[in-house]
Protein backbone atom coordinates (compact mmCIF):
# COMPACT_ATOMS: atom_id res chain seq x y z
CA UNK A 1 0.00 0.00 0.00
CA UNK A 2 1.46 3.79 -0.90
CA UNK A 3 2.47 5.92 2.12
CA UNK A 4 0.61 9.23 1.48
CA UNK A 5 1.36 12.50 3.22
CA UNK A 6 -0.77 14.39 5.28
CA UNK A 7 -1.57 17.86 4.10
CA UNK A 8 -2.94 20.87 5.79
CA UNK A 9 -6.83 21.49 6.04
CA UNK A 10 -8.27 23.34 2.71
CA UNK A 11 -8.83 27.04 3.73
CA UNK A 12 -11.20 27.44 1.02
CA UNK A 13 -12.89 24.97 -1.14
CA UNK A 14 -15.59 24.32 -4.18
CA UNK A 15 -18.48 25.36 -1.83
CA UNK A 16 -17.53 28.05 0.64
CA UNK A 17 -14.93 28.33 3.34
CA UNK A 18 -14.81 25.83 5.88
CA UNK A 19 -16.72 25.56 9.21
CA UNK A 20 -15.09 21.72 9.80
CA UNK A 21 -12.72 20.27 8.31
CA UNK A 22 -11.47 16.43 9.35
CA UNK A 23 -8.17 14.78 7.67
CA UNK A 24 -10.07 10.69 7.39
CA UNK A 25 -7.12 9.78 5.46
CA UNK A 26 -3.85 11.44 4.77
CA UNK A 27 -4.40 14.06 2.10
CA UNK A 28 -8.57 13.17 2.47
CA UNK A 29 -10.05 16.06 4.32
CA UNK A 30 -13.91 16.24 5.18
CA UNK A 31 -15.39 19.64 5.23
CA UNK A 32 -18.59 21.04 6.03
CA UNK A 33 -19.70 24.89 5.04
CA UNK A 34 -22.13 26.80 5.44
CA UNK A 35 -23.85 25.65 1.92
CA UNK A 36 -22.50 22.05 1.27
CA UNK A 37 -19.43 19.99 1.90
CA UNK A 38 -18.03 16.26 0.95
CA UNK A 39 -14.38 15.01 0.63
CA UNK A 40 -11.86 17.19 -0.30
CA UNK A 41 -8.69 15.48 -1.92
CA UNK A 42 -4.71 16.65 -2.11
CA UNK A 43 -3.25 16.35 -5.35
CA UNK A 44 -1.46 12.88 -4.53
CA UNK A 45 -4.75 11.68 -3.12
CA UNK A 46 -6.46 12.76 -6.36
CA UNK A 47 -3.90 11.04 -8.71
CA UNK A 48 -4.00 7.96 -6.27
CA UNK A 49 -7.59 7.41 -7.35
CA UNK A 50 -8.62 4.59 -9.23
CA UNK A 51 -9.49 5.52 -13.08
CA UNK A 52 -12.78 4.46 -12.70
CA UNK A 53 -13.97 6.47 -10.21
CA UNK A 54 -11.98 10.11 -10.54
CA UNK A 55 -13.45 13.14 -10.69
CA UNK A 56 -12.23 16.00 -12.47
CA UNK A 57 -12.16 18.07 -9.70
CA UNK A 58 -10.77 17.16 -5.74
CA UNK A 59 -13.87 18.08 -4.65
CA UNK A 60 -16.62 14.92 -4.17
CA UNK A 61 -19.76 16.64 -2.74
CA UNK A 62 -21.38 15.30 0.24
CA UNK A 63 -24.62 13.87 -1.13
CA UNK A 64 -23.06 11.64 -3.99
CA UNK A 65 -19.52 11.50 -5.07
CA UNK A 66 -18.00 11.24 -1.35
CA UNK A 67 -19.20 7.47 -2.09
CA UNK A 68 -16.85 7.52 -4.89
CA UNK A 69 -13.97 8.40 -2.01
CA UNK A 70 -14.46 5.75 0.24
CA UNK A 71 -14.50 2.65 -2.10
CA UNK A 72 -11.61 4.06 -4.04
CA UNK A 73 -9.83 4.07 -0.59
CA UNK A 74 -12.06 1.36 1.29
CA UNK A 75 -9.13 -0.59 2.37
CA UNK A 76 -7.25 1.70 4.36
CA UNK A 77 -10.94 3.18 5.64
CA UNK A 78 -11.46 -0.04 6.83
CA UNK A 79 -7.95 -0.28 8.47
CA UNK A 80 -8.42 2.58 10.87
CA UNK A 81 -10.77 -0.08 12.40
CA UNK A 82 -13.71 2.80 12.96
CA UNK A 83 -16.62 0.93 14.68
CA UNK A 84 -19.13 2.71 12.43
CA UNK A 85 -17.29 2.10 8.97
CA UNK A 86 -19.49 -0.91 8.30
CA UNK A 87 -22.41 0.87 7.90
CA UNK A 88 -20.51 3.85 6.02
CA UNK A 89 -19.09 1.61 3.36
CA UNK A 90 -22.34 -0.24 2.47
CA UNK A 91 -24.07 3.28 2.24
CA UNK A 92 -20.99 3.89 -0.01
CA UNK A 93 -21.66 0.97 -2.27
CA UNK A 94 -25.61 1.56 -2.64
CA UNK A 95 -25.38 4.97 -3.12
CA UNK A 96 -22.86 4.58 -6.10
CA UNK A 97 -24.63 1.94 -7.16
CA UNK A 98 -27.44 4.07 -7.53
CA UNK A 99 -26.46 7.54 -8.52
CA UNK A 100 -23.09 6.55 -10.68
CA UNK A 101 -23.89 3.09 -11.77
CA UNK A 102 -21.02 3.54 -15.27
CA UNK A 103 -18.42 4.55 -12.78
CA UNK A 104 -19.26 1.46 -10.05
CA UNK A 105 -19.74 -1.06 -12.46
CA UNK A 106 -16.38 -0.36 -14.38
CA UNK A 107 -14.93 0.02 -11.26
CA UNK A 108 -15.96 -3.08 -9.54
CA UNK A 109 -16.56 -5.27 -12.29
CA UNK A 110 -20.65 -5.43 -11.75
CA UNK A 111 -23.24 -5.53 -14.20
CA UNK A 112 -25.83 -2.79 -13.21
CA UNK A 113 -28.82 -3.40 -14.60
CA UNK A 114 -31.95 -0.41 -14.67
CA UNK A 115 -33.48 -2.24 -10.91
CA UNK A 116 -30.24 -1.89 -9.01
CA UNK A 117 -29.87 1.76 -10.13
CA UNK A 118 -31.90 4.65 -9.76
CA UNK A 119 -30.04 6.40 -12.69
CA UNK A 120 -30.43 3.54 -15.20
CA UNK A 121 -34.13 3.25 -14.37
CA UNK A 122 -34.50 6.75 -15.59
CA UNK A 123 -32.50 6.17 -18.69
CA UNK A 124 -34.46 3.45 -19.68
CA UNK A 125 -37.65 5.25 -19.24
CA UNK A 126 -36.33 8.19 -21.16
CA UNK A 127 -34.98 6.70 -23.73
CA UNK A 128 -38.21 4.79 -23.98
CA UNK A 129 -39.94 7.82 -24.20
CA UNK A 130 -37.65 9.52 -26.64
CA UNK A 131 -40.41 11.81 -29.27
CA UNK A 132 -42.90 12.04 -26.76
CA UNK A 133 -43.49 15.70 -25.23
CA UNK A 134 -42.06 15.17 -21.29
CA UNK A 135 -43.34 17.60 -18.58
CA UNK A 136 -40.58 20.34 -17.90
CA UNK A 137 -42.90 22.31 -14.85
CA UNK A 138 -46.35 21.70 -13.58
CA UNK A 139 -48.73 24.07 -11.65
CA UNK A 140 -51.67 23.59 -9.31
CA UNK A 141 -54.55 25.59 -9.55
CA UNK A 142 -53.53 28.06 -7.72
CA UNK A 143 -52.40 29.60 -11.06
CA UNK A 144 -54.28 31.70 -12.87
CA UNK A 145 -54.87 29.77 -16.19
CA UNK A 146 -55.43 26.09 -14.37
CA UNK A 147 -59.03 25.49 -13.25
CA UNK A 148 -59.50 23.86 -9.82
CA UNK A 149 -59.11 19.66 -9.73
CA UNK A 150 -56.46 20.33 -12.31
CA UNK A 151 -52.56 20.33 -12.81
CA UNK A 152 -50.91 22.59 -15.94
CA UNK A 153 -47.95 21.46 -17.19
CA UNK A 154 -45.59 22.81 -20.07
CA UNK A 155 -43.41 20.77 -21.93
CA UNK A 156 -41.02 19.69 -25.09
CA UNK A 157 -40.10 16.57 -27.03
CA UNK A 158 -37.69 14.48 -25.41
CA UNK A 159 -34.73 14.11 -27.28
CA UNK A 160 -32.46 11.60 -25.55
CA UNK A 161 -30.90 11.48 -21.61
CA UNK A 162 -27.38 11.83 -20.55
CA UNK A 163 -25.65 9.32 -18.17
CA UNK A 164 -26.69 11.14 -15.12
CA UNK A 165 -30.47 10.54 -16.04
CA UNK A 166 -31.21 13.93 -17.28
CA UNK A 167 -33.67 14.27 -19.72
CA UNK A 168 -32.77 16.06 -23.37
CA UNK A 169 -35.33 18.25 -24.98
CA UNK A 170 -35.68 20.17 -27.81
CA UNK A 171 -38.36 21.65 -30.06
CA UNK A 172 -41.31 24.15 -29.35
CA UNK A 173 -43.07 24.13 -25.90
CA UNK A 174 -46.25 22.75 -25.30
CA UNK A 175 -48.86 23.46 -22.60
CA UNK A 176 -51.70 21.60 -20.97
CA UNK A 177 -54.17 20.23 -18.49
CA UNK A 178 -54.23 16.95 -16.76
CA UNK A 179 -56.26 15.82 -13.88
CA UNK A 180 -54.89 16.46 -10.78
CA UNK A 181 -55.11 12.71 -9.47
CA UNK A 182 -53.42 11.63 -12.30
CA UNK A 183 -50.43 13.86 -11.49
CA UNK A 184 -47.27 12.28 -9.30
CA UNK A 185 -44.10 14.56 -9.23
CA UNK A 186 -42.04 11.45 -7.46
CA UNK A 187 -42.29 9.60 -10.65
CA UNK A 188 -39.14 9.66 -12.49
CA UNK A 189 -40.91 10.64 -15.37
CA UNK A 190 -43.87 12.69 -16.76
CA UNK A 191 -45.00 12.93 -20.11
CA UNK A 192 -48.36 13.89 -21.61
CA UNK A 193 -49.57 10.51 -22.85
CA UNK A 194 -49.40 8.95 -19.86
CA UNK A 195 -51.03 11.98 -18.01
CA UNK A 196 -53.81 12.63 -20.79
CA UNK A 197 -52.89 16.01 -20.77
CA UNK A 198 -55.13 18.21 -22.49
CA UNK A 199 -53.39 20.48 -24.85
CA UNK A 200 -54.28 24.21 -24.59
CA UNK A 201 -53.14 27.32 -26.77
Amino acid sequence: MLAFTSTPAPVHTLWDTPDTAIQRLPGIWFVTTPSHGGFVLSDERQAAMPDALRLDSIYYEEDVNWSLVVIGFETEFAALKDPLFDIERDLAHQTARHWRPMQYGAFTGEVISPSDSYVLKKVTLYEAAIGEIGVRSASGDWADWVPKGKIGVTGQRITGCDHLGFAQYEGPDFKGLCDAAHYDSSRPINTFAALHVELVP
